[in-house]
């Protein structure tokens, strides 16, 4: 009975179903162990894994309803979430609240959300249905089915390169002074899939190179800029030229002082890369043990920005490693699924989403041994969050979606899709004019 429950309940890869367990796990006993500041400020030990199990039970539900949605509408999602986006972002910057020091999150009262995890879907989703159109689908039948030959455009196209840059700078030009990670993340992925997606390589190395230098200055000029202009000019400048300052080793003394002033030291920002350091220390093969952690009650945000810190002193290297297995499993995964995908808008669809996925825990996981400068970027499903988690079940359900599809195209025998009966089989085939 429970077997036909859960396949029928459970559908798509199992393997993707089984890394999004795993992680809900890790989430659950973490957030339990690293919250003894939200114990103490809520008065209830349990109330935070209350929370954090609350939204990953919405995020359940969000995975089993967009995982039933035939990918083929994915499609339809950027005409609505694209321009939502925009006037989110826009709002944000106007009115938004700001938590650690960025105007970040729109208040609703009951729930505090970022609008740039909605932008990310909708950014990568549009990108998916633009890059699609450039692509020549051609599709051969072997002795094992269904194969698709990947042809790109000849010559590729300018309109659609144009097209994408639009999106990314506006998008990302919307999310960089609040939210620098994000912005990079974004960015980062967008030129992956642009890349996978044929785009002639000319146009993108003269769009990089333009970049490039236009980065190079503004680090440059933050490197240069005056303390006091720093805290004229506000937002996040300051916050960025204090990091890049750190993790370049730049001594912020003033000439002439022997220590620095207290209002030019981020007292918050290095006490959390300290005390990172010190949860990692005292970690070994097997940890301290689940709920032994003891930087939980030092480390600032160690429930979200510094839960791999926590993971690693409370299970050691095996279960940093086994972490990090997850996440590289689930590419493998999703790069399993794009190749078995017979059209090139789930290919890149679910290309794009397990690539984002990826490189946001890589960057928390970096940050978390001191890789990488300090960052607000949760470890996705783990973190504590509401936006963040919910965002990223919409991932996996559209991941699951496409591992459906895949799994159809590689069940469909040689006669033609129009031939098939199988009603499952035809809801993706279907010719309604979405393809």
């Amino acid at each position: 009975m429970l077997k036909i429950i859960s396949n029928n309940l459970f559908k798509g890869d199992k393997v993707v179903w089984m890394i999004y367990f795993f992680l809900c796990m890790i989430s659950l006993v973490e957030i339990y162990s690293a919250s003894s500041s939200l114990t103490y400020s809520h008065g209830n030990h349990l109330d935070p894994m209350i929370r954090q199990a609350g939204f990953l039970f919405v995020g359940l539900i969000i995975i089993l309803i967009v995982h039933r949605i035939p990918c083929k509408y994915f499609k339809l999602f950027p005409i609505f979430l694209l321009p939502a986006s925009v006037m989110l972002l826009l709002y944000v910057l106007l009115f938004g609240g700001t938590i650690n020091g960025g105007n970040r999150w729109i208040d609703l009262g009951f729930l505090s959300f970022q609008p740039s995890e909605v932008a990310k879907a909708a950014l990568i989703m549009s990108l998916a249905a633009i890059l699609s159109k450039t692509q020549n689908e051609e599709t051969v039948y072997g002795r094992n089915g269904r194969k698709m030959v990947v042809m790109a455009t000849k010559g590729g196209y300018n309109k659609p390169f144009k097209i994408c840059s639009i999106l990314v700078c506006v998008i990302c030009g919307l999310i960089v002074s609040e939210n620098f990670s994000t912005a990079a993340i974004l960015f980062t992925v967008a030129i992956i899939m642009m890349y996978i997606g044929n785009i002639p390589r000319k146009l993108m190395m003269k769009g990089l190179l333009c970049i490039g230098l236009a980065g190079g200055l503004f680090v440059g000029a933050l490197l240069i800029m005056p303390e006091s202009v720093a805290t004229a000019v506000g937002g996040r400048v300051t916050t960025w030229k204090h990091r890049l300052e750190d993790k370049l080793g730049i001594d912020r003394t003033k000439e002439g002082e022997t220590e620095m002033e207290a209002s030019e030291y981020d007292l918050a920002e290095n006490w959390q890369v300290g005390n990172s350091n010190i949860a990692i220390a005292n970690s070994n093969l097997i940890g301290l043990g689940p709920g032994n952690s003891v930087q939980r009650d030092f480390l600032s945000h160690a429930e979200s920005d510094f839960i791999y810190s926590i993971i690693i002193e409370e299970t050691g290297i095996a279960g940093a490693v086994f972490v990090i297995f997850l996440y590289f499993a689930l590419l493998i995964r999703v790069n399993k699924i794009a190749k078995k995908c017979d059209k090139f808008f789930p290919a890149f669809l679910v290309t794009g989403f397990g690539i984002v996925l990826v490189l946001q825990a890589l960057i928390n996981m970096g940050v978390a041994v001191g890789l990488l400068p300090v960052t607000g970027q949760p470890l996705p499903l783990i973190s504590k969050g509401g936006t963040s988690i919910i965002i990223t079940c919409f991932y996996f359900g559209v991941i699951l979606s496409i591992s459906r599809y895949a799994e159809k195209v590689s069940e469909t025998p040689l006669a033609p899709a129009e031939a098939v009966s199988e009603h499952e089989t035809n809801e993706y085939y279907s010719g309604t004019g979405i393809e």
